[in-house]
């Protein structure tokens, strides 16, 4: 057995482990469907290099991960490091197509509209302390 099919468990993820992993998955879905995804990046080790994905550009990164239990690709939305909106899918294509949108310049709400997988992440602010 393979570290791809180790890592992704064929019985989920058979094309990815054909592909090679999450991150040359998404390169080649976004090419066969002439998207631009940005740079895309995965880490160099262990078993997240076949299960997670960074897609790069000046609007921010997207973040795809693999659910382990069933077949769906989590994704975030960041922007400086912190989480704008958030979801998952079930089709590769979807997600390259929402990275697509995202990169080329859509804002979250445009994101959140066209997708409906994607949600807008809530924002807590802090309490306002009352001076007496």
């Amino acid at each position: 057995m393979s570290d791809a099919s180790t890592a992704l468990g064929v019985r989920l993820y058979p094309d990815l482990v054909e592909r090679g992993g999450l991150a040359p998955a998404l390169i080649e879905t976004a090419t066969s469907h002439q998207l631009d995804i940005g740079r895309v990046s995965a880490p160099d080790q262990g078993r997240a290099r076949f299960t997670c994905a960074e897609l790069h550009s000046d609007q921010g990164v997207v973040c795809v991960g693999l659910g382990s239990q069933a077949r769906y690709f989590m994704v975030d939305l960041r922007v400086d490091g912190e989480v704008q909106a958030r979801g998952d899918a079930m089709d590769l294509l979807q997600v390259a197509q929402m990275a697509a949108a995202w990169i080329a310049g859509a804002t979250i709400a445009e994101v959140t509209a066209r997708f409906p997988f994607v949600e807008e992440t809530k924002r807590h602010t802090a309490p306002v302390a009352q001076v007496s």
